[in-house]
Order: structure tokens, then sequence, then C-alpha cells
């Protein structure tokens, strides 16, 4: 394999074949050198033999090599190929690894060879392999070394899946090995399952040094030679050949790469060709453990992750440290790596995308899972073809793909998808879903009028998509469907990258066109991208096609959405419809029965527990606490045991909003099950210090942990460092220090990371220590230019500078800094780094002496959220300067209050509606299906009325009778004004319908009707319940839309069962199998049997 800078030059990755023998060459041997015809030439002259003279028989094998008989080859490898071999003068049996280096024999290698393998000799441990002799013979170099009765580790793991538990000890062991290793400076640099040997008894034994080298040795040999390692196990820094990068890190990371495998059967990345999997390596993240097995817990999950960090600094500082916390793990205590869950992921991802922070597009998405809030509209029978369809409608048809690539035909489809998306968000436009439009599917003739009176819509779009390499063009055009007139057309030929704001573009563009109303949370919506990702979208469309025809699909298609899903979820942890699809994807397999296991609905669940768990973070950067509340409070009934959720999610939007009462017993929850929980100990603690700012409960917890849990003190650092600070005690928050370690920290939990000279300033001008604050600030700036130069825009850095100013009296600089970091972040983008950006702006003017542009700063936003609260006001030295101040002391009273939040809500519109399924109080269960045909067929009539906004019946399924339903909060999900529900009972020839209509602003019952009538009633009922609901919201009803309600779908009631239990298969594709397609076929060949004239009959 030959790398010459990152990724800029073609990979091979050849194995030749000799000529003579047959057997596998090195992939550094020349051309025509073979090892085997090697070691026949120490026996004398090669001279011309047929294969029989070389087969495989074990006499064959038995060739002398010096002090050395070959007995048999048990292993071969990229340098060299290793043997059982019995050592005559010892009379002892080793494992002989020769290395052929034929005319690369020059005095530069062997010298090279001799190092390395010395090195490696003079390891003595238990778990290492031991060297016992090191040489040279007619051109080929050897080393003995001990001979393992055993199997290599990726030979065991292959026969039988390793658990869990036994992973971690095996990987804890092996890391101790690797940690002695590196006490005598030795690197190993291919960790991987090959390389680890297990003994009869189980125990692990590393081989192979021979890609060691001495740390301090400036060896420039290897930068002729091939990138040393294992792609699949390689550490980022070495798949690049920066041997000067190469660290102990490096070889943290292929011991994480062995634990992922361990874990989860496969290794954190693997592509199709060597050049695919350093790629991967390079450019991606791994899929999280716990997603590939639900046996995972996310303690053990975060130790593996943490391993694998693309920086070598944010892995274990050392090997011995990764065993520790394996240990830790093991014995159920604490550890030390801080979890990288959606939290913290979601926060990395901001600080790449800040301006996709808010991310009000997938918010609007989520009223259900698998659905986007849009306008149903069914094919018009012919009674309703003449009825004028409403101005603001329109349909987005399938995009052509002119790319000469096949698959970009996907991409294409996902443009089209996400511009219906962005259009369906604005209320004042009737949008047609993308199921009713993909008939019309490009490439086939289109007439427009006929496609609008199909679709009961005044205008289309339609367009194409071209990709090239990194470049896209986009053309789209506005139609009116009544005429044929083009009204816009517009192309875009941009980057790549640009893709999510072309689309943006087009929908904004396509809502002015038709004077739509865009409020202002509407048109952050459309702004707002799906992920950040390319790569990601890409996965995520492919995904949605698969299952978009899971009709025709099977298992093995589901599964590959699945790989497709987490492959984007992957790249863009804060995917949020990429995780909606992948739970949809692992509940079909399971409900469906193709794949009815538990571990299967475990993966459904936590799927699912990711996306509220995320819309929960998006929400709070939203300013939407309440909903996000909820949200997390969701996490927590699907995973009762979440600590993250509990302490970061539910606790800390109480806390946030001052609610510290209700915060209180959120705390107490996780203790019931973890009562030696440190973190969430200090958390319940702290609540008291914010509150009501005594700090007694928070000492008192820290010095019981520090004397009883020494090994959870790092992950209470922060807590215990704004304690000393608070209570004023130096030589605390010296303490507190010294227990992050190099980690950079943070005050008040916020997102914005300090680092450690400047917390020893922040002491040092606590106690009046000019001088030395001002030394430890002006090391602390040089550092932190350095991060503010490597990203200038990236706020919370700017506004630690600007505070580092401010501490060495640069007030115009200081404040500079801080009014940008201000600007960066506004808070109406992100309620909480924008709040914290204010917070430091207002801390800078204080320290520069501006005591009216701090109060003012702290005085917008002391009534919102994550505020500093009550606590950090009074007791805080940072805000010493403004002590005294009656501005200052009225606000730090103010912090005393909770937060009233004003819910941000859209508001519905007020004829909008959302029929919810009927429940079946029928004795016999299969009239469940009759009682979903009514519902069905009040939703289809009521979508025929144009002045009425009715969500689809995909949407509303969720909400399935049987299930507490709190109607406030379903209107508010799916942004109606009104919701009906009601139920079916049918008895022989008797039918009793009840329904009622609810305001679900104020739960107030508006209507309500109950019908008991002949069966062949029933779709007079079904008319009469959509007329009078019509009536009720004053929607306006022509003629033809009263004629088109009043039009049953069939005389037949037996036809209508038929097509109703047909229709609930095919609703519920999951990936059908063949015979229940097929049933479905039957079904409805015998409903258009009875009535020839059954319309909808014919279109299922």
């Amino acid at each position: 394999m030959q790398v010459t800078d990152h990724l800029g030059t073609s990979m091979t990755n050849v194995s030749p074949v000799c000529a003579k023998c047959g057997s596998k060459l090195f992939a550094d041997a020349p051309q025509g050198f073979c090892s085997l015809c090697l070691f026949k030439t120490g026996l004398g002259p090669l001279q011309d033999e047929d294969e029989d003279a070389l087969g495989s028989s074990a006499a064959r094998m038995q060739m002398e090599f010096g002090d050395y008989k070959l007995l048999e080859e048990i292993g071969r490898g990229g340098q060299g190929v290793v043997y059982r071999a019995h050592q005559k003068s010892l009379n002892r049996t080793v494992a002989l690894k020769v290395i052929g280096l034929g005319q690369w024999a020059t005095k530069t290698h062997l010298k090279r060879f001799r190092l390395e393998a010395e090195a490696a000799a003079s390891l003595e441990h238990p778990g290492i392999v031991p060297i016992h002799e090191v040489g040279e013979r007619e051109g080929t170099c050897y080393f003995s070394m001990g001979f393992i009765e055993g199997d290599q580790l990726d030979a065991v793991v292959r026969r039988e899946p390793m658990s869990v538990r036994r992973a971690a000890e095996l990987i804890a062991k092996v890391a101790r090995t690797v940690h002695y290793a590196h006490e005598h400076h030795i690197l190993h640099r291919d960790i991987k399952p090959g390389n680890i040997l297990l003994d009869q008894e189980g125990e692990p034994h590393l081989t192979d040094f021979g890609l060691a080298r001495l740390v301090e040795t400036e060896s420039t040999v290897t930068r002729t030679m091939e990138v040393l390692g294992t792609p699949s196990y390689m550490a980022p820094e070495q798949a690049v050949g920066n041997d000067a990068a190469i660290t102990s890190a490096t070889d943290v990371y292929g011991l994480g790469a062995v634990l992922y495998q361990l874990l989860t059967g496969h290794p954190p990345f693997a592509g199709g060709t060597t050049f695919e999997t350093v790629r991967l390596v390079l450019d991606t993240e791994p899929r999280q453990p716990r997603l590939l097995n639900p046996k995972i817990d996310r303690d053990l999950n975060t130790i593996c992750l943490k391993c694998l960090d693309k920086d070598p600094q944010r892995r274990y500082a050392s090997a011995l440290a990764l065993a520790e916390d394996l240990e830790r793990w093991l014995k159920h205590e604490p550890i030390r790596a801080r979890r990288t869950g959606l939290f913290t992921r979601g926060r990395k991802w901001l600080r790449r995308s800040p301006s996709i922070a808010v991310m009000a597009a997938m918010l609007l998405v989520l009223a259900v899972p698998l659905g986007v809030m849009i306008w149903r509209t069914e094919s018009e029978r012919s009674a309703t073809s003449n009825s004028a369809p409403p101005e603001k409608s329109i349909a987005v048809l399938p995009f052509s793909n002119l790319s000469k690539e096949q698959e970009n035909a996907l991409f294409a489809d996902g443009m089209q998808d996400e511009i219906l998306s962005d259009l369906a968000k604005v209320a004042d436009l009737k949008v047609i879903s993308r199921t009713s439009v993909m008939p019309y599917k490009s490439g086939m003739p289109r007439n427009m009028r006929v496609i609008g009176q199909q679709l009961g819509v005044a205008h289309v779009v339609e367009g194409s998509v071209q990709r090239a390499g990194n470049r896209v063009r986009v053309n789209a055009q506005l139609v009116d469907a009544r005429t044929d007139r083009h009204l816009w057309a517009q192309s875009y030929d941009r980057d790549l990258a640009d893709v999510f704001a072309i689309q943006s573009e087009i929908a904004k563009t396509i809502a002015d066109q038709l004077q739509a109303k865009l409020s202002p949370r509407e048109k952050n919506a459309i702004e707002r991208h799906p992920t950040s990702d390319i790569s990601a979208f890409d996965l995520y469309t492919r995904a949605k096609n698969i299952l978009l025809r899971t009709a025709f699909v099977g298992k093995a298609n589901l599964l590959e959405a699945v790989d497709l899903l987490n492959q984007a979820v992957a790249r863009d942890p804060s995917f949020f419809d990429a995780y909606c699809q992948l739970a949809y994807a692992h509940d079909a397999l399971y409900f469906f029965g193709l794949d009815h296991t538990s571990a299967r609905l475990a993966l459904a669940e936590a799927a699912l527990q990711a996306t509220f768990e995320l819309m929960g973070v998006i929400q709070r950067r939203q300013g939407r606490w309440e909903e996000s509340t909820r949200n997390f409070e969701r996490t927590v009934e699907l995973n009762p045991r979440d600590i993250e959720t509990l302490v970061l999610g539910v606790a800390g939007n109480y806390s946030g909003l001052r609610r510290y009462a209700e915060a209180k017993p959120w705390f107490a929850r996780v203790l019931a099950f973890e009562p030696n929980d440190a973190v969430t100990k200090v958390r319940l603690a702290g609540v008291d210090f914010a509150w009501k700012a005594d700090t007694r409960p928070l000492h008192q917890t820290i010095d019981s942990i520090r004397a009883t849990n020494p090994a959870a003190i790092p992950s209470i650092a922060a807590d215990w460092l704004i304690c000393a600070l608070a209570e004023r005690d130096a030589a605390a928050a010296k303490d507190a220090l010294i227990a992050f370690g190099e980690e950079p920290s943070s005050f008040a939990n916020d997102n914005v990371p300090f680092n450690r000279p400047f917390i020893e300033g922040v002491i040092a001008r606590m106690t009046k220590d000019d001088e030395k604050a001002r030394s430890a600030f002006i090391t602390a700036r040089a550092e932190q230019e350095k991060i503010v130069q490597a990203q200038p825009n990236y706020g919370p850095a700017l506004c630690v500078l600007g505070l580092i100013d401010a501490g060495l009296g640069r007030k115009e600089e200081a404040l500079r800094k801080g009014r940008r970091a201000v600007e960066l972040l506004p808070v109406e983008k992100d309620s909480m780094n924008g709040t914290d950006m204010v917070k430091y702006l207002a801390m800078i003017a204080a320290w520069v002496g501006d005591k009216d542009l701090a109060c003012e700063q702290l005085a917008s936003i002391i009534r919102r959220p994550s505020s500093p609260s009550y606590g950090q006001l009074k007791l805080l030295p940072f805000w010493d300067p403004l002590r005294g101040d009656p501005r200052f002391e009225k606000l730090v009273e103010e912090a005393k209050q909770p937060v009233a939040v004003e819910p941000i809500t859209q508001s519905a519109p007020e004829k909008s509606i959302a029929v919810l399924p009927f429940e079946n109080l029928s004795d016999d269960k299969q009239n469940a299906y009759f009682a979903d045909g009514v519902q069905d067929e009040i939703v289809t009539d009521l979508a025929k009325v144009a002045d009425l906004k009715v969500i689809s019946r995909t949407s509303v399924m969720p909400y399935k009778s049987g299930m507490a339903r709190n109607l406030r909060q379903i209107g508010q999900q799916l942004n109606v004004a009104h919701v009906v529900e009601g139920s079916v009972q049918r008895t022989g020839n008797r039918v009793r319908v009840n329904a009622q209509l609810v305001d679900a602003r104020t739960d107030r019952h508006l209507w309500a009707q109950t019908y008991d009538r002949d069966l062949a009633d029933v779709f007079a009922i079904q008319s009469e319940i959509a007329k009078t609901i019509a009536d009720q919201l004053q929607a306006k009803l022509s003629p033809s839309e009263k004629n088109a309600i009043q039009l049953p779908p069939t005389n037949d009631i037996s036809a209508f069962d038929l097509y109703t239990r047909a229709k609930n298969i095919l609703l519920r594709i999951g990936s059908i199998p063949k015979a229940d397609t097929l049933q479905a076929v039957d079904l409805l060949t015998q409903a258009v049997a009875r009535d020839p004239s059954f319309f909808d009959a014919y279109c299922q």
C-alpha cells in the first residue's frame, strides 16, 4: 500500500503468487522473489521443479533452516511467514518468523530489522510472546519466538461470538501488556485480532512486534516502505503515513478497534478495498457500538469510542488508563471517560456547523417519526373533476436525473423530497404528498393540465438534477397547471455542498410566487438543513428509497436500509430524519416477523429513543424548553435507566428554568438505581447552591466522594472548582484544577471550555495576586489565540479570548471579541450557547469596568432559561466588580425567580383537523378493519374540502385507539386546531358509529353524535359526519365538493369489507411477505368482481 499524502494518490494491495510453487508472495517482495523458494535455496541450489516436487505433503515441509527444522506454516502476513519449527540445539518447539527481503536486503534494511526485533526481544512480560533469537540467513531475516498452544483471537471469535464482559476483560489485560511495552519505549503499531494469541487457558499473548521501533529513534527507512499497520485497525495519523504523529495513542486506537470488533462482530471501518477502508478511517466516525449490539451499555460504549477518537489527544492518555477504566466498568464502578452521547456529539456537530444549530426543518417533521405533516389529496372522481383547486396549492413532481451515474437518480429523488418537505412547512400552502406524485415520474410524457386536475392543484413544480464530482446543477420551474403557463424557472450551478441551500431557495421562491404567507418560524424552518454532511444525505436517500418501496422487497432490503442509515447517523450523529427512518426499519423487521427477536426490538427502541433525545437537545437550543422537556421525558419512558437523559436532559431542563423543586426528584430517581453515581450526587447537592446560594450540601458531597470514591474525582472536578471559587477557597480550587488533568474546563457546566492557565489566572485574581494573574493570563492568551486562529468564527473560543484580554486590561480588544461572539451565536438562533455568549460579554464588561454594559447584558438574559443562577451571581468572584451596584443587586434578586417560558408554538390554522383512528367496539376482531375503513373514508371526504387542512391517515396512525390520548399534545404535534375521534360497533346488519369533534387547543368538545342504523347506511353516516364537521369549522363547501362527499365509494358493503381488509394489508408495509401481497390482490379482485365500478379498489 502506498500513501504519499492524505488520500492524494491511489493505493494498491495486491497479493501475487509465485509462478514456481504457487505460494503467495510478500507485499513488499521484488518481482519473482518467493520466500518458500528461498528456504529451498538455503538447502542447496534452486532447481527447476515441477508441481509434484513442491507438493503439499507433510514430508515436503520437513526442511532444514539452519538450526531449525520447519514443521508447518501457521501464519502469513504482509511482512513474513510464521512456521512451527523445531530448534535442534535446544530441543524445543518454537514459532519461527522469516522475512524475505531478497534484493532489498541492504545494510539499512537489515539494521532496521535488527533494531526492531532486538527491541521486541528485550521485552519480558507474560502477556508478550518472547523472542528467543534474531538472525539473518541467505538474504532473509528471521526471529524465533515462544510457541503458544492456542489460536489467534480472530479465529476464536469467528467460531463463537465473545460475551461483552469477556471482551472487556481480555482487552484490559492486553492494554496492560501494551502499557508495559510503552514504558520500555516500544510501540506495537499493528494491534489487531490476528496479533493476539489465546493460549489453552484463554489468556492473551501479544505477538508481532516486527512493526515496533524505539520511540526515540528517528528512522527514515520506513518512509520508503509501505504504510505500516492493518487498515481496519489503523489510527488516522498512521493512515496518512505521518511517522512523527505516531505515539502511544496510536496503540490505544488499535486496542479500541479490537474491542469494537469483539463487541460488535465487525471492525470499526471496513471498505470494499484498502483505499475505501483508509478513507473511512480518515473521514468518518465509527457507528455507535450499542446500535449494533444492544447488550453494550453506555459506559462501555463510551470507553470504546474514546479509544477511537480521531484526535489522539482525546483518546486515553495511556494504555494503562484504558485498562483501568475497563476494570472499573467490570467492577461496576464509575468510569473516568466522559460520555459522548447525543448531548456531547450534538455539541461537537454544532461546533462544526453553528449555522444549522436550530434545525427547525427537522422539528417540523417531528409530528410522527415516519411522516411529514402534509395535505393528503386523493384522486378526485369524475364528479369533482371540474371543481376549482385552491390557488395556493402545489405538487412537486419527481425530478429528472441527468447525471451519467444511475445511482444519482436517488439523489434527484432526495432533492424533490426535500423541496416538497420544505413547502409542506408553510401552513398557507396545500402541498400534495410524495406518495401521490410518484406515479408521475420523470421520463414519462406529462400533461400538466391533466396532472393538476387529477391531483386537485393549481400549480406544479418540475425540475432536473445533474451531479458531477463536487458540482451539482439543479433546474426548477413552476407551472400554472390550469393554463400550462410557466410562472418561474431558474438554474443553479454550484458546489455540491450548497445543495441544501438550493433546495431552500427554490422552496422560498415558490412560496413567494404563490404569495403564501411565510411566518418567521416557517422561514427559519425552510432555511435549516436536514444534515451538514452530503455523504450522510446520500446514504439516507438510498435507504429512504428502499423503505418507500418496501411492499415489494424483503428482509434483505430492509437490512440494507438499516446498514445505510447506521452509516448515515455515524457520519452525522445529529441527523434526526435518519434516526426516524432507522427506528421505522428496525420496527418493520420486528413487527412483521422478519426478525422477531428481542435484539431487533431493542435496536428499534434505541433508534426511537435517539430521536426523542436528539429532539430534546435541538428544541432546548431553540428555546422550546417545554417541548424539549416532554421529549426528554419520552426518552426516559423508553429507557427508565438512561442516566444521561435523566440528569442532563429532564433535570437539566428544570434546573435551567430555575424550577429546582421539580429538578430534585429526577436526580433522586437516578440515585434510586445508581446510588453511587458521583455526578448525579453532586448535581443534586448543587441544586441548593444554584437555588439558595448555599454551598454546604455541595461541599459535603464532594468531600464524601473524595474520601470514599477517589476514582470519581475527575468526573466532578468542574463542580468542585465552582464550589471552591464560590467559597473563595484558593487551595481547594487548585486541588480541583489538578483533578482535571490536562482536560479543558468549563464553569457552570456550560459549553465554553477554558484552558488551565486561564483558571490559574482566575484563582490568582481572586486572591489579589495581580502579578501571578497577569502571568497566567499571558500564557492562557498564547494558547487560546491558536484555537481562535484555527476557528475564527467559533463564538465560545472567541469569548474566552475576550475574557483573557479583559484580565490583561485590553479593554477595546476584549469588548470587540465579546461582541463578535454574541454576533456569531445570537440567542435567537441558539438559546443555550447564545445565552452563554451574552453572559460572558457581561463578564468581560464587568472586568474592564464598563458596568453599564455589564448590567445591560445581564438584564437581557436574566429572565431566559439557562441564564446565570442566583448562587452563581451571588457567590462567584467573576461578578465582584459589579457588587454594590444597585442594578446588579436587583438582577441578583431577580435570579431567584423561576423562568417563565412562553411556549413558542406555531399557531395552527383554524380550519385544520386530524381524524384519529376509530375504536373498534365489535366483538368480532376482524371488524377492526371495518372501523379503520370508516375513519379512512371520513378522512377522504374531509380532504375533498379545499378550505380545510386535513392530516393524512399515515400521520395519525401512531395515535391508534386503545392508547391514552392527550388531545392537546396531539394537536401540537400535528399542528392542528381540531381533532375527531370516535368508535364503531358492528353487529349483524346493524352498525353504531360515535363521533366527536374536539378543540385540541382547549380540550373542549364542540360536537358529538351517535348514529345507530342499518349497515347499508354506513356510507351515508360517513358523509354526514364529514359535512357536519365542515359546518362546525365554518369551512366553505362548494356544490361539487358537497356532491363528492355524498358520493359513496361503493354500494356493496361486502365489496367495501374486502377492500378495507386489502388496504390494511397494504398500509402495513414493513416489508410484506409475498403471500400477504397476493392475499391483498385476491381480496381486491373479489371486491371489483362484486362491484365492477369500485374505483378505489381498482386503484389499490
